[in-house]
């Protein structure tokens, strides 16, 4: 197989993985907390000037990281829905260890522990966050800096985390939660993130921007996949003219 087919089928397999990043994006731009993942293959490509064409060129990173870009604050008036404001995540405590998220969307167990929507607790600076029973949830506030009283007791406060400069290294485990890889600094206690009660923060998926990416990478993938079908008629000619 020459060179030149051999980075056609990389490229081909790097806009396959792109188009289904951006798929998974698109289907979730209703999720709450939702951070997208960014994949720039095809504009590299692009930039190399091989988006259409054979050349065989320098390799290019076809490597996704997330964006933790701040999505949109909406009011929900829920006392049990939270938003962040500014770089942090939320900690879940679960059996292998801690998550980390940005959905809000909490509820009560039936030990009237603040848990996540999958029954997993809501880790507080001192341990799972619990509600007096005898406390209605119209009588819970949060502060900004995630203090948080029911009927005007103190009952915990949030524990609120940031991974600085590390925050690409974290690594997707599902239903909206990241983990931190084996041999990454602990988090910080996070400085200056704002936690609003009764909001959710929305996806950052941006999905006019998302479906021209889509596009972009459809025209690319079906351009390389021509060149493809133009080399194996090429080749069955040669065949052909040789076989006599």
């Amino acid at each position: 197989m020459s060179e030149i087919t051999t980075q056609i089928g990389s490229r081909i397999n790097g806009l396959t993985r792109e188009f289904n990043i951006i798929a998974h994006n698109l289907a979730n731009v209703g999720t709450v907390g939702y951070k997208r993942r960014c994949n720039t293959f095809s504009k590299s490509l692009m930039a190399q000037g091989a988006g259409t064409k054979a050349e065989v060129g320098g390799k290019i990173n076809s490597s996704a990281t997330f964006d933790f870009s701040q999505g949109e604050i909406v009011r929900t008036g829920r006392p049990l829905d939270f938003a962040l404001c500014g770089k942090g995540f939320f900690v879940i405590e679960t059996p292998k260890g801690p998550l980390y998220t940005r959905n809000g969307m909490f509820r009560l167990n039936q030990d009237n522990q603040l848990v996540d929507s999958a029954g997993r607790i809501v880790a507080g600076q001192a341990g799972a966050i619990s509600i007096p029973p005898n406390v209605g949830l119209s009588q819970l506030n949060v502060s900004s800096d995630g203090n948080i009283s029911a009927g005007g007791a103190a009952v915990g406060k949030f524990r609120l985390v940031d991974f600085s400069d590390n925050e690409n290294e974290l690594v997707s485990v599902g239903t909206n939660c990241f983990q931190a890889p084996i041999g990454l600094d602990e988090p910080e206690t996070a400085e200056h993130l704002i936690v609003k009660q009764g909001f959710q923060e929305s996806s950052n998926v941006q999905m006019v921007e998302e479906l021209v990416d889509m596009i972009m990478v459809s025209r690319l993938y079906e351009a390389n996949m021509k060149f493809v079908s133009a080399k194996k008629d090429t080749s069955k000619s040669i065949i052909s003219v040789a076989m006599g």
